[in-house]
């Protein structure tokens, strides 16, 4: 027996408050043999017709149009069981067509149905708050839609059985973007994803992570650096993946460079001892991979690179310095970029005399590969005392302004802020020792001269 249709058996004992047979045409009322379903409405040819109203015994009702005993055309259904209610067009009982879904645990579907499940293009918010709009097929998203998640993220591409597959755009609520090829709900395939902190990775994603991936800072050149005293050099970095590969499809991170000089726990004026240390001042030693401590040394620029009158140089502490000859990234000619209130630091137009202070000018952000030239002087400490040298120029240095022969460590840190995808790089750490120089009168070396180092 139909619920909805007119195929029913005589009853045994008939309601006492309706006819034994439904009407014939107009305006009746009709309950069916087994009490579950109760009709009020119009009639025609002893069938539904018209404009009524079907009642279920378990609280359930239909009320809107019928034709020929089923109910076809513009309605509103309620079910009782699960508390979701329906309008909009029906054919043979089922919500199709267009109409509004509406459900109790929260959130609606507008749009279009087949045999009761969402299938064209249509609207759906979730109990969550989330957004999708566009195609719908066996009611789970498939196609192409753009939602908004319940985080502020947004996505626009393709979906499969409610999953984000094939090509699509995920714009973060941080600021970092995706676009690509997806599977399974993840980055799969190439993509471009720029994260909010700068970083930008083009290249092949697996399962929702960067396959040629960063993993660790090098620098490269010997296992030991050795620079005459009072001379800059030149460093190169480089981001290698697990296996050595260089990163070519990673670049923008923000590298800080720091030094350390070797700490030795000796007596305060042993003429052994290439400085002296000064307890109120000392810091907490760092561990190096070379078997021994090193303790922060202030970099500083060199005075004669022009920095604006009242920048004091002794007492700021610059992590890092650029020149603007050889600074050299290969990927991207604009990957030198300021952070914050850092001014902007692009090859060819680079003048230090804009810098207020040292210490504005602590980062530096890194493509593929940057050359790092003229790149300290190792200067004043507070705790420590040196011997006077020269510049490069051959202008006197002040004995506070320059390094004592010794051992010292140059650390590069990963300080991408925030961190690359929840992690930073390792802090790399490269071995340098400070020779005594071999001229009162050492004129600059130029970084193809045999005693240059890089």
């Amino acid at each position: 027996m139909s619920a909805t249709g007119d195929r029913t058996q005589a009853p045994l004992q008939p309601h006492r408050h309706s006819p034994r047979r439904p009407p014939r045409d107009g305006y009746g009322v009709y309950v069916y043999p087994n009490s579950f379903f109760r009709y009020e409405g119009e009639w025609k040819g002893g069938k539904k017709h018209g404009h009524g109203k079907l009642l279920f015994k378990d609280g359930s009702y239909y009320e809107g149009e019928f034709v020929d005993g089923e109910i076809t055309g513009e309605g509103y259904q309620h079910w009782a069981w699960s508390g979701n209610t329906y309008s909009g067009q029906f054919v043979l009982g089922e919500p199709q067509g267009h109409g509004i879904m509406k459900y109790k645990a929260g959130g609606h579907y507008e749009g279009e149905l087949f045999h009761g499940l969402r299938e064209g293009q249509g609207f759906l918010e979730d109990q969550d708050g989330q957004v999708y709009q566009g195609s719908f097929h066996d009611n789970k998203r498939h196609g192409r839609g753009q939602m908004i998640f319940k985080n502020g993220d947004k996505y626009e591409g393709d979906w499969v059985r409610d999953q984000r597959q094939g090509h699509g755009v995920l714009c973060c609520a941080d600021g970092s973007t995706y676009e690509g090829q997806w599977h399974s709900d993840v980055f799969s395939g190439l993509g471009r994803l720029a994260h909010c902190s700068g970083v930008t990775y083009c290249g092949m994603f697996i399962n929702g992570h960067p396959a040629a991936q960063a993993k660790k800072i090098v620098v490269l050149g010997p296992e030991v650096l050795e620079v005459s005293q009072g001379s800059p050099f030149t460093l190169k970095v480089q981001l290698q993946q697990d296996d050595g590969d260089i990163a070519k499809s990673e670049s923008g991170r923000i590298l800080k460079i720091s030094a350390g000089v070797r700490y030795v726990q000796l007596p305060e004026y042993s003429e052994v001892s290439f400085f002296k240390m000064d307890e109120d001042h000392m810091e907490t030693p760092i561990q190096t991979p070379f078997g021994f401590q090193c303790i922060s040394y202030p970099l500083s620029i060199p005075m004669s690179w022009g920095l604006e009158p009242g920048s004091n140089v002794e007492s700021a502490r610059a992590d890092i310095l650029l020149s603007k000859r050889d600074s050299e990234p290969v990927l991207d000619s604009g990957a030198f970029h300021g952070q914050g209130d850092t001014p902007s630091i692009l090859p060819g137009d680079m003048n230090p005399a804009v810098l207020q202070s040292v210490s504005e000018w602590n980062k530096a952000v890194l493509s593929l590969w940057t050359s790092f030239s003229d790149l300290l002087h190792l200067g004043c400490s507070p705790f420590c005392s040196y011997p006077a040298c020269l510049r490069p120029d051959g202008t006197t240095v002040e004995p506070s302004t320059s390094a004592y022969r010794g051992e010292y460590v140059v650390m590069v840190c990963d300080v991408t802020t925030p961190p690359f995808l929840g992690h930073r790089l390792p802090t790399t750490f490269k071995h340098l020792r400070v020779l005594a120089k071999r001229d009162s009168q050492w004129p600059h070396v130029p970084e193809d001269h045999p005693e240059a180092l890089s």
